[in-house]
């Protein structure tokens, strides 16, 4: 029996205040998952949860700044919670922990 894995992703709350991730962040999906992100409205709250974020590499942070530029062009704030912890010492070996919020 052959399964397919559940899609990666962000997806928006009911009520638009914020958005939420589940699955991995890598070089295979990244560009698929920005695609899908910058179809979804910008959270009205500000904030992206990546506490359901299971696997990152450097492509994740790649895709955290351009959601970050794409707050801004639209004159809007965007956040992360929950970032995990393999992910911020990602931010930290770049130099973007500020950037990113972590």
């Amino acid at each position: 029996m052959n399964h397919a894995a559940p899609a990666s992703g962000f997806a928006a709350a009911a009520d638009g205040e914020r958005w939420t991730y589940a699955g991995t962040l890598t070089f295979e999906n990244a560009e698929a998952v920005l695609e899908a992100a910058n179809a979804l409205p910008l959270p009205t709250q500000g904030v992206a949860d990546l506490g359901g974020l299971v696997h990152v590499d450097s492509a994740a942070l790649a895709v955290m700044l351009a959601l970050k530029r794409r707050a801004e062009v639209d004159g809007a704030q965007l956040a992360f919670a929950s970032v995990p912890d393999t992910l911020v010492s990602l931010a930290r070996v770049y130099g973007v922990d500020a950037l990113v919020g972590v």
